[in-house]
């Protein structure tokens, strides 16, 4: 194959319009340094086993585009990847704090890391845990100097740190120094006590944010009678308004559970002089979580001259969704909204990501260090704008009607496009495992589920037929998706093993954002269960939009 045989493959085929024959030229080059390097060749052209090599590899020919798009709109324009407890090595309970999984997690691309904060033993330093559980602390010093050095190791994009503070005002005003200290000049203090709109990932480049309730709010906060609620389920991980599920409430209990800031009770003792000693540390929070009274309609109130943050728990979510859907999409359009798991998630396991980013929610906070297929979706996600770790909101949900209306995530729309996929074969597993991994006896039988994330009337899974005994399994077959939100759609991607007698093996995931993909024959490459991306293992597929 010559370049310009290749060029009008590129052009015909994989749609690459605007490729020279110079373009083919350097992509026939790299094929045959990348396979004959140490030869000195004189031919410019590609074998058959050449051109098998190009397609088969994901840097040459990836299945999605890799830009990174300017991002000059408000940050609350954004899906953001957000951590949970970004702090815990393992399950909620009884495993280490540490700031490694918080340099995992920014290494990967995170952009929003959440820490514990409370006072030591002796009351006179800040120690990162997770409240009345068994997990054992590590030094806030030490988490703060692990973000300053890897918070752009990913991504040149701000770093939000999402603060849950259970200190006196005495310790704030410490952690506001610790906070100065460390990140200097990287540290984003907005000129006024509370953004009218907020800024935009462009002019927020290698800035770290705060955010938390400011001081202030805790007072209010406070239950009538001064009790606080002690139990791991009631408190959950932030400062969802509604504490636990209102059809678990007594009237009795209503009160108690409002009051979701746990603060140590010597904090009464400090409320006189709580205004000097907390002013730097309040001036430091640039977006302010904040705990409006009232119900649901109350709290999604879109306020004309300030934004916030609110934080909701996965079943608050859910519930507001059933009732007030475009009131969450219309807050979420100026305001941002956190969702977290709820508190019975002791494993580190995670939820449906979909409800939240249909929704509008940008800040859908997974534990990281948990995995399956939730935590795939959330990978794939943020592999969207070169994996930047932010991602535009599509723009119907950032629309106003001329009466005001807003993309309602429960109406059914009409099919916008129509994704055609072809799975032709797979390649490379007999690199990455072990002959008798799948089978003792006989080489495995392998078959590949596709099929879509989104909005429920995209969801679907479809699959292959296995083929037997063959560690390069050829399918060749064609799977149709109509899509109704393509712009809200993942294309979810397995392998697995069949087994007659046990449960099938797993032998590869991924999960591509559709509105990414690149059109033609591409090679996509599959992660194991944790989202490591497999050495060898690719699957080569055809992407056409109809």
């Amino acid at each position: 194959m010559t370049a310009e045989q290749l060029r009008r493959f590129l052009l015909e085929v994989q749609g690459d319009d605007g490729g020279s024959i110079s373009d083919a030229e350097k992509v026939v080059d790299q094929v045959l340094k990348t396979r004959h390097h140490l030869a000195k060749f004189t031919r410019h052209t590609l074998t058959l086993d050449d051109f098998h090599h190009y397609l088969f590899s994901s840097d040459l020919n990836p299945p999605i585009n890799y830009d990174q798009a300017y991002m000059t709109a408000p940050l609350s324009h954004y899906f953001i990847y957000t951590g949970h407890n970004s702090y815990l090595t393992g399950n909620q309970l009884s495993s280490d704090c540490s700031d490694v999984p918080i340099i995992k997690a920014l290494k990967r691309g995170v952009r929003v890391v959440e820490l514990d904060i409370w006072p030591n033993s002796t009351k006179d330093d800040v120690h990162v845990l997770h409240g009345r559980t068994l997990t054992t602390p590590v030094e806030l010093m030490k988490c703060l100097k692990s973000i300053k050095e890897h918070a752009f190791s990913a991504s040149p994009y701000p770093v939000v740190i999402t603060l849950e503070d259970h200190l006196t005002p005495h310790l704030q005003a410490k952690v506001a120094k610790m906070l100065a200290e460390t990140f200097g000049d990287m540290l984003f203090v907005p000129q006024c006590e509370c953004l009218q709109e907020f800024p935009s990932p462009e002019e927020l480049k290698y800035k770290i944010i705060i955010s938390t309730k400011p001081p202030k709010e805790y007072l209010k906060a406070e239950s009538k009678d001064g009790t606080r609620s002690n139990s791991v389920k009631a408190r959950d991980s932030d400062d969802d308004e509604w504490g636990k599920e209102p059809q678990d409430l007594t009237a009795d209990q209503e009160d108690e559970t409002k009051s979701d800031s746990d603060i140590s009770d010597e904090n009464e003792a400090y409320d006189n002089e709580r205004p000097l000693e907390a002013a730097d540390y309040k001036r430091l929070i640039a977006i302010h979580a904040g705990k409006p009274k009232g119900g649901l309609k109350d709290v999604l109130k879109v306020e004309p001259d300030k934004v916030r943050r609110l934080s909701l728990s996965e079943q608050t979510l859910e519930k507001a969704a059933e009732s007030h859907g475009t009131d969450l999409v219309r807050f979420t359009q100026k305001n941002i909204l956190r969702i977290y798991p709820k508190g019975t998630r002791f494993t580190s396991s995670n939820y449906k990501p979909l409800v939240g980013w249909m929704h509008g929610t940008q800040m859908v906070a997974f534990n990281m260090q948990g995995y399956g297929r939730a935590m795939w979706l959330m990978h794939g996600m943020f592999r969207s704008n070169g994996g930047c770790g932010y991602v535009k909101k599509p723009d119907l949900q950032m629309n106003v009607g001329p009466d005001g209306q807003v993309f309602n995530p429960k109406e059914i729309l009409p099919v916008k496009k129509t994704l055609k996929i072809k799975v032709y074969m797979g390649d490379g597993w007999h690199l990455d495992f072990k002959q008798t991994h799948f089978d003792l006896y006989s080489p495995p039988d392998f078959y590949c589920k596709v099929g879509i994330a989104g909005v429920p009337a995209d969801q679907i899974m479809k699959k292959t037929k296995p083929k037997e005994d063959n560690w390069t399994p050829v399918w060749e077959q064609e799977f149709t998706f109509p899509l109704t939100v393509p712009e809200l759609a993942l294309l979810r991607i397995e392998v697995h093993e069949y087994d007659m007698s046990e449960k099938d093996d797993f032998a590869g995931q991924t999960c591509l954002p559709v509105s990414e993909l690149k059109p033609g024959i591409r090679a996509v490459p599959l992660s194991d269960r944790k989202g490591e991306m497999l050495n060898s293992v690719r699957l080569l597929m055809r992407f056409d939009f109809v």
